[in-house]
Formats: C-alpha cells, sequence, structure tokens
C-alpha cells in the first residue's frame, strides 16, 4: 500500500474498528460506512477518518463515500452476503482491491461461485485463523515453540534455557560438532530485552531463549539427540462447537 492510498472499510465493529485505528495511525487516508450510529458515534471519539452513517448496500452512501477514488476496498459487516456483494459493487465503482471477511466458506467452494465471480482479492476468515492459532499453541511443549517456515520446508525451535537444559553453556559450534548428522543452526538468542545473532564461540547461558533452524523432517530427530524434551498433550477438552 502507498501512502496516499485511500481505503473504503465497510462495517465499524471490533475487526473493522481496529483496521481503521492501524491504518490511521500509520497514515493512510480512511473512509468508513456504518449503520449503526452508536458505533459511529463512538468511533468518532478516536478515529480521525471520514465516518459515514449509511448501509452497504445502498448505493447512495457508496456515491457520499466517493467510492470512485477507492482504490482499496475492506468489507467487515457482521453479513457474509453483504461483504461478497460490497466486492461486486466495489468492482463496478473502480475500485481496483478488494478485501473481505467471511464466517463461512460456503459460498465460496468453486463449484459455483469463485472469488474471480465475486471480484474478491482476498478472503479472510477469522475463525479458521483462530482455529489455527490454538492449534499452534497446542503444539507447544515444555516451553518450547515450534513454527513453520519457508512454505513448511524449515521449522524454527524456540526454547527457554533453564538450569536443566542440554544446551547449557554451549556454544554454536560445540553443537554443531555434536550432532552433525543434522543441518541445523542456531540463529538467534534473545538475552534479556536483547537479540543477538550468535557467532560460533558465544555461550549460552542460562534463561537465554534460543531460536534453532532445521528442516522439517529433521528438526524432531534432532531434538531428540539434544535431549530437548517434547512432550504431547494426550488428553484434551473443548468447550464450545
Amino acid at each position: 500500500m502507498s501512502q496516499d492510498e485511500n481505503t473504503l472499510i465497510l462495517g465499524i465493529g471490533g475487526v473493522g474498528m481496529h483496521l481503521a485505528q492501524r491504518l490511521v495511525h500509520e497514515g493512510y487516508p480512511v473512509t468508513v460506512i456504518e449503520a449503526d450510529a452508536d458505533l459511529l458515534a463512538e468511533a468518532a471519539e478516536t478515529l480521525d477518518a471520514r465516518l459515514i452513517c449509511g448501509n452497504a448496500m445502498q448505493l447512495s452512501s457508496w456515491r457520499e463515500a466517493h467510492a470512485e477514488d477507492m482504490e482499496l476496498l475492506i468489507a467487515t459487516t457482521n453479513d457474509d452476503s453483504t461483504n461478497m456483494l460490497a466486492s461486486l459493487i466495489a468492482d463496478r465503482f473502480g475500485i481496483e482491491r478488494k478485501i473481505v471477511r467471511a464466517r463461512s466458506i460456503d459460498l465460496v467452494d468453486g463449484s459455483i461461485l469463485s472469488q474471480e465471480d465475486l471480484k474478491i482479492d482476498l478472503i479472510v476468515h477469522p475463525e479458521e485463523l483462530v482455529a489455527q492459532e490454538i492449534f499452534r499453541l497446542v503444539q507447544r511443549a515444555s516451553c518450547n515453540d515450534i513454527t513453520p517456515v519457508g512454505d513448511g520446508n524449515m521449522r524454527v525451535l524456540a526454547m527457554r534455557i533453564n538450569e536443566d537444559s542440554p544446551l547449557l553453556f554451549k556454544t554454536p559450534k560445540e553443537l554443531s560438532a555434536t550432532h552433525a548428522e543434522y543441518n541445523f543452526r542456531v540463529v538467534a538468542i534473545a538475552r534479556g530485552i536483547s537479540t543477538i545473532i550468535p557467532q560460533a564461540e558465544e555461550q549460552i547461558r542460562p534463561f537465554d531463549q534460543v531460536f534453532i533452524m532445521a528442516r522439517t523432517e529433521d528438526m524432531l530427530p534432532l531434538m531428540d539427540m539434544m535431549k530437548i524434551e517434547h512432550k504431547i498433550i494426550e488428553h484434551m477438552m473443548i468447550l464450545g462447537g
């Protein structure tokens, strides 16, 4: 996004408000269309943006917002159908990029309607993103966090060093020599408020957070060789369906 790119946001609820605040803070010109007068009144107290009380399905609101001058649409109302139809309307006004929030993927399953049919550049599913984040958090083991990078081909292990850690007082050079059968790197060490790109002789200290990168298939065997515990949650309770 360029700094002078005009953005039209439909809906100023939780997601819309957060996005509007973030964009305004970064210096982008933002226009909002929202039907709820109370939400607009709350937004007016903190948000330096053009606020229009109107309906996303009324062309008069789009014209009042000068939609023809917008480069980006972000549709975040609570209604999936409204958000998707808004993308078609935005396309007719000449808005180049359209981002749509959708709780359900049933309307865009590829068999009848596609993103291309609805002129949508990006669909965001908040519930799916939350589920993915919860799944990632569940995978954390004994204060270790394994994050995929490089299209999933690599993993980064983040681990806190305590007094019993097998990495305590070791250097990247020593670790590489001891576990030479695996290709890995100690890519960073977080120490206090500083982040260190470690040299070969940098000694790992207590309370450091160490980041190790390795191939996906090597990460768990490497953890076993280093005697880094990788626990698996055996029992889980989910509240709500």
